[in-house]
């Protein structure tokens, strides 16, 4: 499951203000409105995610929340609706287990052997960001214990017995002020037995520290800081209880040729004057390795852009591509021959004025401003 970052999906920088963040929302819900497309099903997901993504955002306790959690942080209260969820807390039990600890809180108990969730930072060049891949990682956890298979014991038999700290209850209580708190049994970690034989590789928790290589399916699209989950596949839980859960993060290699912005690709073309001037063509190699053909217009400037549609980064979870942008830098020669720069000159004698009219305007403005 790919969640795409609220912040890349409106197109804005984490540090955005209000007044940014409801620029972009109302470009883009415009842009992919779906009564703009004919009802079409892909634009009317992307409508809906955008609504999210500026539903969370716009909020400043809902967007701490998602800059310290992620999506994470509105998955138990229902898009951060519980009243709780902005506190850091997911019901009104979470507060009493903030304070007394697994005082009247059974999922505490219940989550107590679940393996902790893992993080893999994953980096990908620009060419398998655009096509998807399948990466084998190696990732280095807590995992199922070979010797055992996870049952914390050598016998295959029964090997447990009742938790003398707690009975078999799996809760032991204290004193505490006025209150008689209620809380997991340290011992026994709320199961209320104990293993008799441990396993001499686990000790008894039916896990044990090990490298372990697995395949992940990257999907097209994938931008900087895209988080992947696979469930299941984080540090395993104590004898037989949940994993946890992996999630990828995605970075990006430097291009040499491409600056990405979104679907966007984006490359510097140095063209030289002569070519700015008569007009020319430009041939840039496609990130999915066909050429693309550019037509540069004469009297072309530096920093104007030219701009051919479909040849960007593909759209993640989604159809189609970006677009392909050449940015023209024009090169001034540094080094002329006799005869180039006799050329040159006689261009120079015959100038009238015309041939660059913003330098004449600029200037024309400076005689009047010093003449004023």
């Amino acid at each position: 499951m790919v969640e795409q970052d609220y912040y890349e999906l409106l197109g804005i920088a984490r540090g955005a203000d209000d007044a940014a963040i409801k620029a972009a929302y109302r470009r883009l819900a415009k842009e992919h409105h779906p009564d703009r497309h004919n009802g079409c099903s892909d634009k009317e997901a992307q409508f809906k995610a955008i609504n999210e993504a500026y539903d969370i955002l716009k909020d400043p306790q809902k967007r701490a929340a998602y800059d310290r959690f992620g999506r994470a942080a509105f998955q138990n209260g229902g898009g951060g609706q519980d009243p709780f969820g902005d506190a850091g807390f997911n019901g009104f039990s979470d507060i009493f287990s903030t304070i007394f600890g697994e005082f009247m809180d059974p999922r505490a108990q219940q989550n107590a052997g679940r393996g902790a969730d893992l993080r893999y930072d994953l980096e990908l060049s620009l060419e398998e960001a655009f096509a998807g891949i399948e990466k084998t990682i190696a990732v280095e956890a807590m995992a199922t214990c070979e010797k055992c298979q996870g049952r914390g014991c050598n016998s295959l038999d029964r090997c447990t017995s009742t938790c003398k700290t707690c009975g078999g209850m799996g809760k032991v209580r204290a004193q505490q002020g006025f209150f008689v708190v209620e809380r997991g049994c340290p011992s026994c970690r709320g199961a209320g037995e104990v293993i008799t034989d441990p396993c001499a590789n686990c000790h008894g928790e039916g896990r044990a520290h090990g490298q372990r290589k697995m395949s992940v399916k990257i999907p097209a699209g994938v931008d900087e800081g895209t988080r992947i989950r696979v469930a299941g596949e984080g540090e395993a839980g104590v004898r037989g209880a949940a994993n946890g859960d992996l999630y990828l993060f995605v970075h990006m290699m430097r291009h040499p040729i491409y600056a990405r912005e979104g679907t966007t690709l984006i490359a510097d073309c140095p063209v030289s004057f002569t070519t700015a001037a008569l007009g020319g063509t430009i041939s840039l190699p496609g990130i999915d390795g066909k050429p693309v053909e550019m037509k540069i217009p004469a009297g072309i400037q530096s920093g104007e852009q030219l701009r051919h549609r479909g040849s960007g980064m593909s759209v993640l979870n989604g159809r189609g591509r970006g677009d392909l942008v050449a940015r023209i830098l024009v090169e001034t020669p540094s080094r002329m021959n006799a005869k180039q720069k006799k050329l040159l000159e006689e261009f120079r004698a015959t100038e009238t004025g015309d041939e660059c009219p913003a330098s004449k305007s600029f200037f024309a403005r400076a005689r009047d401003f010093l003449g004023s």
